[in-house]
């Protein structure tokens, strides 16, 4: 569904992007991950076609976003990180205006904006002002705007920033549903929701692809060790010589606490750290010595997203500082010297 090739932006001797290539498939929710400064806002820009490329090529359903962007752009529904809402109008209002500049008229522009106002459950809220609506509410005028004209792919850039933890969970059931009929790419900084959602998750650094892959996968292929957490009516030496019977374990760190107990940390590389736990249970019963508490860690995505991303943070122009970007696009979407006129339409609304 989606193809980048090579991808590569640079403002002045800084490279946001650096020869990015992926592919994404049709249907499905995917994360975008990366830190602060990593190129994932460029990236989406790019893919949207608000934003031009240095090098590389964006293929959506095999149009070139930067050669055919009328065709490309209308299989993409796109939810900028700040939504770009009319803070005056009501979300009918403001939707009408959004489907209009997506060719949208007459009947079939109503269906859609009722159709995307049920599916964001806005129906309530449509003829209240923008700016009299909760944040949460905001965002869904923000989704719903992307909706429109019944896109393919549908990417949202941190879409659950600032909201509460309850706007979270109905933004995040509101994504997963979305991911049943469309090509759902999203970013977040909340690693344990991307994990919650998404079937598979790109990570970046530096603006360059450092993963591409199931969490699950990733969790055992990319992660440190599992961690295993003990307190136990024992002196650290007999905990020690117990742990190392088991013959599993490949680091450990133990402690005598205040209380006169034992306490242990302990790593292991076994795959199965279930087996690991239940053959140190067994070990300290046979021994006679008291396990006051045992604790796995496993391995998540925060994890796995610190170990390919550790010391990646930098200072990446944003689209309105770099002197690059003060110019218009050449048919062909690369670089001129003139800043890009469709990015200073109206909201933003149609990628």
């Amino acid at each position: 569904m989606i193809a980048v090739e090579h991808l590569t932006k640079r403002y002045g001797n800084v490279t946001a992007v650096d020869d990015l290539s992926f592919e994404i498939g049709d249907g499905h929710v995917y994360g975008f991950l990366g830190p602060n400064g990593a190129g994932k806002s460029t990236t989406m820009n790019i893919m949207t076609g608000c934003l031009s490329a240095t090098e590389g090529h964006v293929k959506i359903d095999g149009y070139d976003i930067f050669e055919e962007p009328d065709k490309a752009k209308r299989l993409i529904g796109y939810l900028p990180e700040q939504p770009p809402l009319y803070m005056n109008e009501t979300p009918a209002e403001y939707l009408r205006f959004v489907g209009e500049a997506k060719g949208l008229r007459g009947a079939e522009l109503y269906k859609q904006i009722g159709e995307v106002l049920e599916k964001t459950k806005l129906t309530a809220m449509r003829n209240r002002r923008i700016s009299a609506l909760s944040k949460g509410y905001k965002q869904r005028v923000g989704i719903a705007q992307a909706l429109l004209g019944d896109p393919r792919v549908i990417i949202l850039d941190e879409p659950t920033v600032g909201l509460d933890p309850l706007q979270i969970i109905e933004i995040r059931d509101l994504i997963r549903e979305l991911g049943k009929e469309h090509t759902v790419i999203f970013s977040s900084h909340i690693l344990s929701e991307v994990q919650t959602i998404c079937e598979k998750v790109l990570i970046i650094s530096r603006g360059k692809l450092v993963a591409f892959d199931e969490p699950e996968n990733l969790e055992k292929s990319l992660t440190a060790p599992g961690e295993i957490t003990l307190t136990a009516e024992a002196e650290p030496e007999e905990v020690e010589a117990l742990l190392e019977e088991t013959g599993a374990v490949s680091g450990m760190d133990v402690k005598k606490e205040e209380n006169g107990y034992a306490r242990a940390v302990l790593r292991t590389s076994e795959e199965d750290i279930y087996a690991v736990s239940r053959s140190i249970f067994l070990k300290f019963a046979e021994s006679g010595k008291v396990l006051l508490e045992l604790g796995l860690k496993k391995a998540d995505l925060e994890d796995i997203f610190i170990e390919l991303t550790e010391n990646g943070d930098r200072e990446v122009p944003s689209d309105g500082e770099a002197e690059a970007e003060n110019g218009q696009k050449t048919e062909s979407g690369r670089e001129t010297d003139s800043r890009e006129e469709d990015s200073e339409e109206k909201g933003g609304n149609e990628p």
